[in-house]
């Protein structure tokens, strides 16, 4: 296969930032691009726009529709390297790399070719930071792209976009069965509970435990565990970010020492957007002491199965019962109070556990669901690239 530099086909530009500290740079009508902004394929909107006077008063660049826009320098070049098209008469800043084919180079092949070429370049043509990464100098002038006539460049670029938005259409269908999915549980657990009666305070079979407000010039990098508000994720205990307290010390404090099966919840914050921080203690989790701002349900001996009590919590009705929590510096907070006020279903302690275990089956029906349409939406997110690298392989000899 015949192939050219870039360099020989293409022209390539730098951009810049106007002044930010000139307000009416910023008031126009001239989108520009930043790496934030290139996230397809089709480039028709940038967050930031700027007037005719930005342009001609600084180092950004207004270019033409049909111009390749690449990612210069971002952390995002760690894993991915965006490219796109832009669409109308657009300026980009210093960041971003614009390319301009030559007469009788069509700019959608170009750009499909350096989306195929991905794994190269972020193997061999970038520049590795502390946090930020760059294109090395002239890598992209340098790189070889096959050589075809301008009508077989602009069939190869149209057969890629429409096997490439089929794709598309299979990976949007994807998604919307993951999220399906996961509200799937959620629908499990609120039938769980809605056809219960007789609802009636948890104050009435368990108390809220709020933690100790262990002196954080106490903390140590060994001893036993301090479980506080950020090691509580929804579902799991979470120690990737631990403190602790010396053995010594924490022997003083029996009444906050953990146990397993515990029922905790995150008392500042509990609601993030993979659900409401509840989770249980488990063998691995032991020994650890209750740190202030997380609450642990202390029950009442033969009214409340612990199971029982963690699946209500991560009922809707409990989540909006306590989602007019109060403000406390700016962070949503709520108090052992306000969480023993929300009423649950009292029922017997054998049918607390019966609806367990059958909640509990059908959860687990309900991940396997998850999980493979968890599998199916990866499985199609890794097809584009091979799609690309397969139409751009040398044929074999």
């Amino acid at each position: 296969m015949s192939v050219q530099k870039l360099a020989d086909c293409c022209r390539f530009y730098s951009g810049g930032t106007p002044d930010k500290g000139n307000a009416d740079f910023w008031k126009g009508d001239i989108p520009w691009f930043s790496p934030k902004d290139i996230k397809s394929f089709d480039l028709v909107a940038a967050q930031d726009r700027i007037s005719d006077a930005a342009v001609r008063l600084s180092a950004t660049r207004m270019m033409e529709p049909g111009t390749i826009l690449v990612v210069g320098r971002s952390g995002v070049l760690a894993h991915t390297l965006p490219v796109g098209i832009i669409r109308q008469p657009s300026a980009f800043n210093q960041d971003i790399r614009a390319i301009v084919p030559n007469p009788g180079h069509d700019a959608e092949f170009i750009a499909l070719y350096l989306k195929a070429n991905q794994a190269l370049v972020l193997k061999d043509g970038v520049k590795r930071g502390p946090t930020v990464h760059s294109l090395i100098a002239d890598f992209l002038e340098e790189l070889e792209i096959p050589k075809f006539s301008l009508p077989e460049q602009r069939q190869i670029a149209a057969r890629l976009k429409a096997q490439l938005a089929e794709v598309e259409t299979a990976r949007q269908a994807a998604q919307a069965q993951v999220r399906d999915a996961a509200l799937l549980r959620t629908k499990l657990v609120d039938a769980a509970f809605d056809a219960c009666e007789q609802w009636h305070p948890i104050a009435t079979v368990a108390k809220v435990q709020s933690g100790y407000a262990f002196k954080s010039e106490d903390f140590k990098t060994s001893g036993v565990r301090l479980l506080r508000n950020t090691n509580i994720l929804p579902g799991k205990v979470y120690w990737d970010s631990a403190v602790y307290l010396e053995e010594s010390a924490a022997d003083r404090y029996p009444g906050y020492a953990l146990e397993e099966d515990d029922v905790l919840i995150s008392l500042d914050r509990p609601l993030i957007s993979s659900g409401i921080k509840v989770a249980r203690v488990g063998a691995d989790d032991v020994p650890s002491l209750l740190l202030q701002r997380v609450g642990r349900f202390l029950l009442k001996s033969g009214a409340i199965d612990a199971g029982f009590l963690y699946a209500f919590l991560q009922s809707s009705r409990f989540i909006g019962a306590i989602s007019w929590h109060d403000q406390s510096l700016g962070v949503p907070h709520i108090s052992p109070g306000q969480v023993e006020a929300v009423e649950l279903p009292l029922l017997s302690l054998h049918e607390q556990q019966q609806l367990v275990s059958r909640l509990q089956s059908q959860l687990t029906e309900a991940a396997t669901l998850a999980q493979a349409a968890a599998a199916q939406l990866a499985e199609i997110e890794r097809l584009p690239q091979r799609i690309l690298a397969q139409a751009f392989a040398e044929p074999s000899p």
